[in-house]
């Protein structure tokens, strides 16, 4: 499971750790780099994922998002596999 600090009202994700399989790890990165760069903003919103990119975007290098997003899918992966089923938004 990826990181995770909370403490009190603030919750900090952590990063990909480089543990479990490479190759999976090299997916999620495609995977989020695909939907930054070829699918665009207009489904950005249809996935929920508009409002996490457009503020990594504008705060972060360009390189940080893709990783950041990268982590997000592997969360949401990771509920998926957990729970058996898919995480409400």
């Amino acid at each position: 499971m990826p990181n995770q600090i909370s403490a009190g009202d603030r919750t900090v994700l952590g990063n990909i750790s480089r543990h479990g399989n490479r190759y999976l790890r090299t997916l999620f990165f495609e995977a989020a780099w695909v939907v930054l760069v070829k699918v665009g903003p207009k489904q950005w919103e249809r996935y929920g994922l508009k409002s996490s990119i457009e503020a990594a975007k504008k705060r972060l290098h360009h390189n940080v998002p893709v990783i950041a997003l990268a982590n997000k899918l592997a969360r949401i992966a990771w509920a998926v596999l957990h729970k058996k089923g898919v995480p409400a938004a």
